[in-house]
């Protein structure tokens, strides 16, 4: 009997459904025995439709499973349906097996935490709405995901909603990611009106004939899709919301970064592939918004004190990276540092969070320091991954991070600049990861006594999830040994169906592989450049961070001009503040005090006022008396004899 495909984030949504149904009425364990044993269950069944799928013919590697008809309107038809190609299929391990991880360290690090059975149920709902978008063989159910995914990134941000600033993370979480969501409705609205159609399959199928390659309407469509991606993926303009995203526990932080939320934006592009190959002006948009969010990210993780919050803004410069790779048509190697950056920087939130439990909660690096002895296995653990994201050959943010530089420079979607800027930024993740081991692993410690005394290493439950992540992020990048190291990049020739596949009509192929007749002898010399100059980088900060710790103080004084700035992150959210929330609240404030208080009920007060004040100038002529009203008809009386006799 064949199983069916939506049996892998059915289990999540029970876990959900269970554990949200019965909060308060069940024990921590049965809890945690839902909450992974869902998750566990998604990936066991992932892994199993991942062997199914490889099995099949290469260009035959398709699994669709329809579970009813969601809205027949006309010719207009969308169903509850899922596909399982090669890049669903990497998307599902990615989520479920990570987000799995994520949940047994959980158990650990939220144990004494009151909302045990709430933040369970929210991570699992999570996980559900992030399968729903990979496995979606149409827009609709992947927007349904999309809008998943946003909701809970709204609930486990603000999970500690008692914390103003965590209730006010959560919001703005919640409306940057409206407006990205805004723009991606418009999006599917022109893809609609063109083909007349929603699904996967029949858009991309239907696109170069119904499109004009170039034109403005495809050109429209995908920027408006890139918007959404901007939001969910924390792109320029609306990356803000994600270092904020830090007010939440610190797995949540994991969760977000490394197997759900942001990543969707990058998968959403590589999926749209065939979309975005006709239009050139949306690559080069990508690309450039890609290495922009890079680099300015880079630079702000450099001054930040706080440690989530530079693993945050390394969030961000590596999406960066990913839509770069996706900008210049190098889809499969954007897909490939997703899946890598998962391994690597869920185990550098995760070792964040044993350091932050170790110091009470400190998450300040300032009063970090020396934590190399107390902590034996987070120390090589939180090294590897951070070794791995720098780029050091061997690691697996190596052979991502070097695919993507070398398609930047060499795809005829590329350029010198883009690969420089590129390269300028791996430059910067380097000294900036290393400054934050050895602030925080190195030296003497600079915490008080009594935290000092509380320094230990997490329990088993927290620590063995760091060695599986940490064995991920050595061995991760294996499948895709690039061909001048002497591999065939398998996980290049995995994704090929549906890169320039069975979607794509002859002579339109995503050539992910395109290079302007470069030679192997050019990308050994560009990867050894990028290599020498990461090692110069990581000895710098050591320079400064560790061998004579006081140059560093003299450098930011001498500059203190541009470590302001760089350390006010720009100020881009007191810009935003002044140009969009402070003119919104005052003209809400305007409207309500003025409009609303003076004008609306001033008139309708007023009028009130006015009436009342006639009727109390009237009230004495009802007086009852009867001589009165005799008076008054007799004074009426003469006056209309008076009026006749004078006309």
């Amino acid at each position: 009997m064949e199983l069916p495909l939506y049996l892998i984030p059915l289990f999540p949504l029970a876990g959900f459904l269970l554990n949200g149904l019965l909060i308060g009425r069940l024990h921590k364990r049965i809890i945690s025995l839902i909450a992974c044993g869902s998750v566990g269950l998604s990936f066991i069944y992932g892994v199993k439709f991942f062997v199914d799928l490889i099995s099949l013919p290469e260009q035959s590697r398709v699994i669709e499973n329809i579970v009813f008809t969601w809205i027949p309107s006309g010719h207009f038809h969308v169903n509850i349906a899922f596909l399982l190609d090669p890049l669903s299929a990497v998307m599902v391990l990615v989520v479920a097996g990570v987000s799995f991880i994520i949940h047994i360290y959980s158990i650990g690090y939220m144990h004494d935490d009151k909302g045990y059975g709430r933040y369970f149920a929210y991570l699992n709902l999570f996980v559900f709405s992030m399968l729903i978008l990979v496995l979606a063989d149409n827009y609709l159910l992947m927007f349904v995901g999309w809008e998943g995914v946003g909701l809970c990134s709204y609930l486990l941000i603000g999970f500690w909603f008692e914390k103003k600033s965590a209730a006010d993370a959560g919001k703005k979480a919640f409306i940057f990611n409206r407006v990205g969501d805004f723009g991606f409705l418009l999006g599917l609205f022109i893809i609609f009106w063109q083909i007349g159609s929603l699904d996967f399959i029949a858009v991309f199928e239907k696109a170069p004939t119904m499109f004009v390659a170039g034109g403005g309407l495809i050109t429209a469509a995908t920027l408006l899709l890139f918007v959404g991606a901007t939001g969910k993926s924390a792109q320029i303009p609306l990356y803000v919301w994600l270092p904020d995203a830090m007010e939440g526990p610190t797995p949540v932080s994991a969760l977000i970064h490394a197997a759900t939320m942001v990543t969707a934006g990058v998968y959403m592009i590589a999926r749209s592939n065939v979309l975005y190959m006709m239009a050139p002006v949306s690559l080069a948009v990508v690309a450039i918004v890609g290495i922009a969010t890079a680099l300015l990210a880079a630079t702000i993780a450099l001054a930040q004190n706080d440690i989530k919050r530079v693993l945050a803004y390394s969030t961000i410069s590596q999406l960066g990276y990913m839509f770069v790779a996706c900008g210049v048509a190098a889809f499969a190697a954007g897909i490939f540092h997703l899946m890598t950056h998962a391994f690597f920087k869920a185990l550098l939130f995760l070792g964040s969070g044993s350091v932050i439990h170790a110091l009470a909660g400190q998450q300040d690096m300032r009063y970090m320091g020396g934590l190399k002895r107390a902590m034996p296995i987070t120390f090589p653990t939180f090294l590897i991954a951070t070794l791995a994201i720098a780029g050091i050959p061997g690691l697996s943010g190596f052979f991502s991070k070097d695919e993507i530089l070398w398609k930047s420079f060499s795809s005829d979607y590329g350029s010198i600049w883009l690969w420089a800027i590129a390269l300028l930024t791996a430059c910067l993740t380097a000294f900036y990861m290393f400054r934050l081991v050895f602030l925080t692993f190195y030296g003497e410690g600079r915490m008080d006594v009594r935290t000092r005394e509380h320094m230990h290493e997490s329990p088993k439950v927290m620590t063995i999830p760091l060695t599986i992540l940490a064995i991920l992020a050595v061995i991760g990048g294996y499948v895709g040994i690039p061909h001048v190291l002497g591999g065939d990049n398998r996980f290049e020739k995995f994704l090929e169906p549906v890169m320039h596949g069975r979607y794509h009509p002859s002579g339109e192929e995503a050539h992910a592989l395109a290079s302007s007749g470069y030679g192997a002898s050019t990308e050994m010399l560009l990867m050894a450049v990028s290599v020498v100059l990461i090692i110069i980088f990581i000895y710098l900060a050591y320079h400064f961070y560790l061998k004579n710790t006081a140059a560093a103080g003299k450098l930011r004084d001498r500059f203190s001009g541009v470590h302001k700035i760089i350390y006010g992150k720009y100020f881009v959210d007191e810009l935003y503040g002044a140009l969009i929330v402070r003119p919104i609240v005052n003209g809400s404030l305007f409207l309500w005090k003025i409009f609303d208080v003076l004008i609306i009920d001033g008139l309708i007060n007023g009028m009130a006022t006015v009436i009342g004040d006639i009727s109390t100038g009237l009230r004495p002529a009802q007086s009852g008396v009867l001589r009165t009203y005799a008076t008054i008809f007799l004074v009426g009386v003469v006056v209309v004899i008076g009026y006749l006799l004078v006309k």
